[in-house]
């Protein structure tokens, strides 16, 4: 093939793949990914080049996540310094150590030092503790600092996910001044809505949008246009409470200042909307009894993540069968309460999931607190009471047809009432105890909740109806 069929080939095929690369379900475009995947079979870097680099960080990550891993480190390899950093930030955890694991510290160094503060922090955090220092080793100085100041905050608070590039301007400035720093100065972010007022020890003073910045006349002082900071966020916050304050006052950006109200950092809207799907995220999974599972996770660490709460649940499947134990001559004498007694502790499962997870979310949105319990907590026991009334009747007529026996449907009604409304107590009262005593409700609600809706099923069916029967 000549030069300029090669070159012809390579423009045919870029226009091709300029299009967008998903298909209408959002998903990576399979003819497209045979191409990356045929390019890096080929070690093809120019047709990488001219189709892959141009991709924006989260296409890269979604193509990263796409391809088996064998392509994926061939992809980063055949980019060299060439490959945008910035889509590690958008992939799952295990596949972003390992592309880093293959990748020569002196080649993230040179990466890292082309990325935002806040996206370099989110790879470094992960790395150990000797690869950190040697990458951060080569940076610049000052570079270096802000970094280092950066992972010195605790995981998961706002000081990890501040980006630590941010305009500030002393107090006597006049917006002309102010307005020429901006034109002039080349280390400023790229994007930014806000211009902080600081004193001479960066102590934080005030804030002014950049449309008030326009309005105003060159000569106005800024002292005299700025407003005083809206809720500037501690550094140690815990990052889901400062992603609630965003919620709550409506925030593009906010100041994020240290223990001496010295400014050290901005927080800004697109790193706080990733805060809100990784808590919903990690919400979701507790819930499920998986932890911090993903989907690129191999087996061994996938059955390791789930083998702990599965315990959880047979430990207390065996309670509860144990409950059915001590009524086994009930059942030995009417083989109906056999059939009939799983529904009871299904609905009571169903119900208390469903209490479970409306209170788990409000105490992660911050929606439920001590002042309204008591309210939210009397409204769950009243659906619990109405709906276990309804699916009494619904339950007792059915036991009462089924079995021919009308007695046998009011012991199923009664048994549903009580396991009803047991199931919303519980799916209330047992994530409130456990985030009153400090552990994530998420975690452990499922199984205690579980617990609580069979024994309580259990018992309540068979007990009473053991004393009904005895009794006629």
């Amino acid at each position: 093939m000549t030069t300029t069929d090669e070159d012809e080939r390579l423009r045919k095929t870029s226009a091709e793949t300029d299009s967008d690369i998903y298909n209408e379900d959002g998903v990576v475009r399979s003819d497209f990914l045979t191409k990356i995947s045929d390019a890096i079979d080929r070690e093809d870097v120019a047709f990488l080049q001219q189709n892959v680099v141009r991709l924006h960080d989260s296409e890269l990550g979604d193509l990263l996540e796409s391809l088996p891993p064998h392509e994926r480190l061939a992809l980063v390899r055949l980019l060299g310094n060439d490959f945008d950093m910035t889509a590690l930030t958008q992939v799952d955890e295990a596949i972003r150590m390992e592309i880093v694991d293959q990748m020569p510290n002196d080649q993230i160094a040179a990466g890292i030092g082309e990325l935002d503060s806040d996206d370099a922090v989110y790879i470094l955090e992960d790395l150990d503790q000797e690869d950190r220092d040697e990458i951060l080793s080569q940076l610049p100085f000052t570079e270096r600092v802000r970094l280092r100041r950066a992972l010195d905050y605790p995981e998961q608070s706002a000081g990890r996910r501040m980006q630590t590039e941010f305009v500030a301007v002393p107090p006597f400035w006049t917006v002309g001044q102010t307005i020429d720093y901006m034109r002039d100065e080349e280390g400023l972010p790229e994007a930014f809505t806000q211009i902080f007022v600081i004193d001479p020890t960066f102590k934080l003073l005030g804030s002014i949008d950049l449309d008030r910045i326009l309005r105003a006349k060159r000569q106005a002082k800024v002292e005299g246009i700025m407003r005083e900071t809206s809720h500037p966020i501690p550094a140690e916050m815990d990052q889901e409470e400062a992603a609630q304050l965003f919620e709550q006052y409506d925030l593009l950006s906010a100041a994020v200042v240290d223990e001496n109200q010295r400014l050290v950092g901005v927080l800004t809207i697109d790193d706080v909307v990733d805060v809100i799907n990784e808590e919903a995220d990690e919400d979701i999974k507790r819930l499920g009894g998986v932890g911090d599972e993903e989907l690129s996770d191999n087996v061994t660490s996938t059955v390791r993540s789930r083998f702990v709460w599965l315990a959880v649940n047979l430990i207390t499947a065996i309670v509860a069968s144990s409950i059915i134990d001590v009524f086994d001559g009930a059942i030995e004498k009417m083989v109906a309460l056999a059939v009939l007694m799983p529904i009871v502790a299904s609905m009571g499962g169903n119900a208390g999931t469903q209490t479970m997870t409306v209170t788990v979310r409000a105490l992660a949105t911050g929606d439920l607190d001590i002042y309204n319990a008591f309210r939210v907590i009397r409204r769950e026991a009243s659906v619990g009471l109405i709906n276990g009334i309804l699916f009494a009747i619904i339950m007792g007529a059915v036991a009462t047809f089924w079995f021919h026996d009308f007695q046998l449907g009011i012991v199923v009604g009664a048994a549903m009432i009580i396991n009803l409304v047991a199931a919303a107590l519980g799916g209330i009262l047992l994530p409130l105890i456990l985030h009153r005593f400090g552990a994530d409700p998420a975690i452990a609600s499922s199984a205690f909740v579980t617990t609580v809706t069979d024994c309580t099923g259990y018992f309540a069916f068979l007990g009473i109806a053991t004393w009904w029967f005895a009794i006629h």
